[in-house]
């Protein structure tokens, strides 16, 4: 059977500990064990040069069709397989997560639950692991119902009611009955596959129906917010609280660019906005992980790198992969991500915005104390004695560095919050000092980043826009009708689109112009034009980013402006970010609905 081509029709399970990208015919193309920044032991979608493998697929003869969906409200992805006989099949994919003793359940590992659906269907179960990032087939052993892996970091097994011969083999068989397929630690399983698989299945389905049920979603876009919302959660790791920014590595931003990157760890930046999207939703638990996350961070100085890996890891040096060819051969496969090196002086701001509603909301059962607040004043010292020096800013320039207006805007926002949680506190004397500092940076900001036309720019004393500039009324810098703010936002509308999409910026940068657009800055665009009166433009745009998702609700972080073809690391935590905020900003009210 030839494998179909490379693209981000994908639909990602997951439990927190791992994760896998399952294409549309539920072909295993992408997964890394034994966590998100392990080895990619499926790594068909990179291409690996060993020939015909990297993948576990259910290969159904006379395949013809697929189907595929999300059972509702849950990470557990359903795919029907048509064979031109009239036969046809259908896979359950999930990961395993549940409460069980009043801790969470979460193996590395999914399930796989293959049935007959109608005629007489033949199927193959091709499960082809790699290890060494695509370099070599690991040894397999095998007992009475199982196939065990011996990985570098982990031994992988599977074990099976299918007959032995059909897995080791590779024989096809008549599907007469379901089967299963358990995938995970080298672990004797204590029951029979079958009833393991029923009661996993159960216990997951009554985990994220759960979880969804106490989301506070907006009115309309319901489906969208939850699938991003779930999304957003799956891309947490469950033992440390990080947050990655996507699941995979080296999906380019568009054809044949160098722009490519390694995006599984956790930006500091792009976590803050995981969890302030999470927190409108109400789903606050994301928020503590994360701050044990932050806390935990080896900081004490107060300098903080923008990125770390999800164990604290802060070096994260970057290679390169020699045996995957990357998405559709478009080389390099990269591996870790030198902009822990850079200077970005935002993480400062992103570290307290990610932890002001610790102070503030009451359902917390342990809120914000002065302890906590200590904990964060470095960053506020960090930000006030950096916000007017220059940075290689959110976009990670790698050439260039200068004092950039959303960098500094973020500094401002690090003291101002900490004024306000002081204030919160009754700390008068921490309050006066943090409020003094935000307003001389304030000041600082509208005399150096206000051009003479009346907008913002996107460095002090320049006269550059970025799409970042967006967000300075959401981040509370201005108010939306400040004249400055809409004149900001009618100029980045004129100068960064192309049609309707949006573009971080269009000067040529390190690498040259960019090619696509940056997902988030269309939800920001929306948002933008929201906040300044134009709430039908907003609207209608946003129903043209809802288009662009892939067929299970996903997004990349980028968008090719003329097709629309998704690019960029997937699914884009940054983008699903977008959505939700996009939708519970423009979404007309319960009471509008009924």
């Amino acid at each position: 059977m030839t494998s179909p081509p490379a693209s981000l029709e994908l639909g990602l399970i997951g439990n927190g500990s791992f994760s896998a990208l399952l294409d549309a015919r539920a072909r295993i193309v992408w997964s890394c064990l034994p966590t998100f920044d392990g080895d990619p032991v499926f790594c068909d979608l990179l291409s690996p040069t060993t020939p015909d493998a990297g993948f576990f697929e259910v290969a159904l003869e006379g395949f013809t069709a697929s189907r595929q969906h999300y059972l509702d409200n849950s990470a557990v992805l359903v795919t029907r397989l048509d064979a031109a006989d009239g036969s046809s099949v259908e896979v359950f994919d999930f990961a395993p997560r549940y409460k069980r003793h009043g801790r969470i359940f979460h193996p590395m590992g999914m399930i796989r639950r293959i049935r007959p659906l109608s005629g007489a269907p033949r199927i193959r179960l091709r499960l082809r692991p790699l290890v060494g990032y695509g370099a070599r087939v690991p040894e397999r052993t095998a007992g009475s119902n199982h196939v065990r892996w011996l990985l570098d970091d982990v031994v992988l097994r599977a074990t099976t009611d299918a007959p032995l011969p059909m897995l080791l083999d590779e024989l096809p068989f008549l599907l007469d009955r379901e089967m299963h397929v358990v995938l995970g630690p080298d672990e004797t399983l204590p029951e029979s596959p079958s009833r393991y698989v029923r009661d996993a299945l159960e216990s997951t389905l009554d985990y994220w129906h759960e979880w969804v049920r106490y989301l506070s979603i907006p009115a309309e876009w319901q489906e969208a917010v939850i699938r991003a919302a779930i999304t957003l959660k799956l891309c947490q790791h469950e033992g440390t609280g990080a947050i990655v920014a996507a699941m995979t590595t080296s999906i380019p931003e568009a054809p044949h660019t160098v722009r490519n990157w390694d995006y599984r760890f956790c930006w500091l930046r792009d976590a803050a906005f995981v969890v302030r999207a999470l927190n409108r939703l109400g789903a606050t638990r994301s928020m503590e992980e994360y701050l044990r996350y932050l806390f935990n961070l080896a900081a004490a100085d107060g300098a903080l790198a923008p990125v770390y890996g999800i164990r604290f890891e802060r070096e994260l040096h970057e290679g390169e992969a020699a045996h995957l060819d990357g998405y559709r051969g478009m080389k390099p496969v990269r591996i870790g991500n030198d902009a822990w090196r850079q200077v970005q002086h935002d993480v400062y701001g992103s570290v307290v915005l990610a932890a002001t509603q610790l102070f503030f909301d009451r359902r917390l059962v342990t809120p914000g104390d002065e302890a906590a607040f200590r904990r964060l004043e470095p960053s506020g010292d960090a930000a006030w004695r950096l916000h007017d020096q220059p940075d290689a800013g959110l976009w990670e320039f790698r050439g260039r560095a200068s004092v950039h207006t959303y960098s500094a805007v973020m500094c401002w926002a690090a003291c101002d919050r900490l004024a306000r949680i002081a204030a919160h506190l009754g700390l008068d004397q921490r309050e006066t000092h943090w409020r003094q500092r935000a307003n001389a940076m304030r000041a600082t900001i509208l005399a150096r980043a206000v051009h003479a036309d009346g907008h913002f720019v996107d460095a002090f004393e320049g006269d550059g826009l970025d799409a970042s500039l967006l967000l300075l009324a959401e981040l509370g810098f201005v108010e939306a009708n400040d004249p400055r703010y809409v004149a900001t936002v009618e100029a980045v509308g004129r100068g960064l689109s192309r049609g309707r999409h949006m573009f971080r910026y269009i000067a040529p940068d390190d690498f040259g112009a960019p090619e696509t657009s940056f997902t988030i800055c269309n939800f920001w665009y929306v948002d933008a034009l929201a906040a300044i009166g134009r709430k039908e433009q907003a609207r209608e745009l946003f129903e043209h980013l809802l288009a662009q998702r892939n067929a299970l609700g996903l997004l990349s972080e980028d968008i090719a402006p003329e097709s629309g073809e998704l690019w960029g690391n997937f699914p884009q935590t940054y983008s699903m970010v977008g959505l939700i905020n996009s939708a519970m900003r423009l979404s007309r009210s319960w009471e509008d609905l009924s």
